[in-house]
């Protein structure tokens, strides 16, 4: 199945949050995003932990989901390496199966 449409999901360090927000806002072939703060429990990185992070075992960070067209998704990812190249940003890409309103 060859699928059109693409989820990208994408953790940002909070100290990065509104440079993020204002990146993709200038980015014209993104209609919308949502974003949402969670505890990212990354056991690698523990040298990019504060002290209390490494304590708790969890990083506070923001996801940002992006809903974009497949053809636009290398283009973002561009776009975003280029802008935020060495922050540590970590990104998920997933296939839409199926979307719609309720």
């Amino acid at each position: 199945m060859n699928h059109q449409e693409s989820l990208v999901s994408i953790n940002v360090l909070p100290i990065l949050e509104e440079a993020f927000v204002d990146c993709l806002l200038a980015i014209d072939f993104i209609e919308s995003f949502s974003s949402v703060t969670v505890n990212a429990h990354n056991c690698c990185e523990h040298e990019k932990m504060s002290l209390a992070e490494q304590v708790a075992g969890r990083q506070k960070q923001v996801n940002f989901r992006v809903y974009l067209a497949e053809n636009h998704l290398q283009d973002l990812i561009q776009q975003l390496k280029s802008s935020f190249s060495g922050t540590g940003i970590q990104y998920w890409v997933l296939p839409v199966l199926d979307q719609g309103h309720f």
